[in-house]
């Protein structure tokens, strides 16, 4: 199989390559990522020299540049490419759409002419909107984003969706709760409260610290996405969660006790606009139809992402000091705001 993953240099996209690299070794993967301050090709440094790995900086709302890619022959799409952080999104939501819709109805567009065999678009439970205190999200809960970020997301889905029914396109939507792991970029809030505490930094947690969502460790999101590109039905869409739901708070205070640190770093800063209060997905679908479940507990995953942060503090200080993007082509990396 011939593989474009778009945004493959950030942290989702990075691991699934070491993932497929390392279960398919026979693949060939083309990275298409434009480097923008998530993108960080330090973390596919293990794979540079792979036969069949391969990498060309690009945007995917380029036309002409997506045309050369897919000219090359492909057979399939794996879609990551997108402006993720909400709190990016409010202060800038124009950019989100950019990306997020027009870039992949570029991508679509490319996959349709060239007659690709299979699009997969990752998505987010975020265009799900905010649950209540009970009940999940299931691939038939309507669309209510409440973010310039999910709502920029929920278009795309459309585009993929109408791309579907329109032109036949054989896509699958996935749609994932809250993801964490090494390679993430120090503002989301595991890697960012993981750096504070072990140099002993206010931790800051938005509001009241109780908002609720549903962690899932990224090595086993890599493996489901694995198998809808082989198995899933197009035009399904596939929830992807781990079933561990957790505060905010409980996130935090689980690693002040993992690194030996005291609660009294945590601080509590005015909660963020559209701070949605709860995701919890249904994964019911993608393990009955393709025997789909996360190999792991939240326990494990967390310990060892803590353990990665610790054991790799340059991968860390390249990012805050910004010397990963020293070839000036985008902004340098900064540490993110609270959680």
């Amino acid at each position: 199989m011939k593989l474009l993953v778009t945004g493959g240099a950030g942290f989702i996209g990075s691991n699934f390559i070491l993932y497929m690299l390392r279960r398919y070794p026979g693949y060939r993967i083309v990275n298409y990522d434009l480097l923008t301050y998530a993108g960080n090709p330090d973390n596919l440094t293990g794979v540079r020299a792979h036969q069949g790995y391969s990498f060309v900086q690009g945007d995917i709302a380029d036309e002409g540049r997506v045309e050369e890619i897919f000219s090359g022959g492909l057979d399939a799409v794996v879609h990551f490419a997108a402006e993720s952080h909400v709190d990016r999104s409010v202060k800038d939501p124009g950019v989100f759409v950019r990306t997020n819709v027009n870039g992949t109805q570029v991508l679509l567009e490319a996959a349709r002419k060239h007659g690709v065999s299979r699009f997969v678009h990752v998505s987010t439970d975020e265009v799900y909107g905010s649950l209540g205190d009970t009940g999940l999200f299931t691939e038939e809960t309507p669309l209510a984003p409440n973010s310039p970020y999910s709502a920029s997301k929920a278009g795309s889905d459309l585009l993929v969706r109408a791309y579907v029914e329109t032109f036949g396109l054989p896509a699958v939507i996935t749609r994932c709760s809250n993801n964490y792991g090494p390679y993430q970029f120090p503002e989301k809030l595991i890697p960012l409260m993981i750096s504070r505490a072990v140099k002993g930094e206010p931790l800051p947690v938005y509001g009241d610290g109780l908002n609720v969502r549903d962690w899932l460790y990224v090595e086993d999101h890599c493996s489901a996405i694995d198998l809808v590109l082989h198995g899933g039905r197009p035009g399904e869409v596939y929830n992807v969660g781990g079933n561990n739901e957790r505060t905010n708070l409980q996130i935090v205070r689980t690693i002040l006790e993992e690194l030996g640190r005291p609660e009294s770093l945590i601080t509590f800063v005015e909660d963020r606009p559209g701070h949605d209060r709860r995701y919890g997905i249904d994964a019911s679908k993608i393990r009955n139809e393709l025997g789909w479940s996360p190999a792991y507990p939240f326990e494990r995953g967390i310990r060892e992402t803590i353990g990665w942060y610790r054991s790799h503090p340059e991968w860390l200080e390249r990012i805050v000091s910004g010397a990963y993007r020293d070839d000036g082509s985008s902004r340098h990396g900064e540490e993110g705001g609270p959680a």
